[in-house]
């Protein structure tokens, strides 16, 4: 299974920023970018790749000891910016981003400890994919507006384990299709 970790914003805040994208997408040359749906947002703590069905359990179990020694906290989706020279234009976040990327390094740590294979340790950039393009595109007149956005604070309180069902059918604009695994309760350890 193809497989991270992820948070997920709530139906209220993917909304706010579904209004956002609806805004930027209008703006002169937008077709040049793939837009990212609402299905597809969340914010990867850690990317696993395509993992061994042997291998999920122990992941499990690992990531279940993670939510459970991290405290809910507070987020919100905030800013933007871009990757790869306008490859990916994504949205950030602000709120307790110390507790963000310490979830995002526990998430890393136990799929180490699991034994699936993992790349270099990047340090993590919290950031939700809104746009994709194989092309360099210039981002400039999307990042002024993303600047300014911000939606409502929400409290974080799950870590889900998601699948991702790549594009199959060959059909242009076909977007990955994401399905949670698992989920677990921040702070539920104590």
């Amino acid at each position: 299974m193809r497989l991270f970790a992820a948070v997920l914003p709530p139906p209220e805040v993917a909304a706010a920023l579904a209004g956002e994208v609806d805004r930027l997408r209008r703006l002169p040359g937008a077709q040049a970018l793939r837009w990212t749906g609402r299905p597809g947002w969340h914010f990867t703590l850690a990317f696993y790749g395509e993992v061994d069905d042997g291998l999920v359990p122990g992941l499990s179990d690992r990531l279940a000891r993670t939510a459970h020694r991290t405290r809910p906290f507070p987020l919100a989706v905030a800013g933007g910016g871009q990757f790869g020279h306008g490859r990916a234009l994504w949205a950030g976040a602000h709120g307790d981003l110390e507790t963000l990327r310490l979830l995002a390094d526990r998430a890393e740590a136990a799929a180490r400890k699991a034994g699936v294979p993992m790349g270099e340790h990047r340090r993590y950039q919290p950031h939700l994919t809104v746009a994709r393009s194989r092309e360099a595109v210039d981002t400039a007149p999307y990042l002024a507006p993303l600047a300014d956005f911000e939606s409502r604070t929400w409290t974080v309180r799950e870590l889900v384990l998601v699948r991702s069902n790549l594009p199959a059918s060959g059909v242009p604009g076909e977007q990955p299709r994401y399905e949670a695994v698992a989920s677990w309760e921040l702070g539920a350890g104590g």
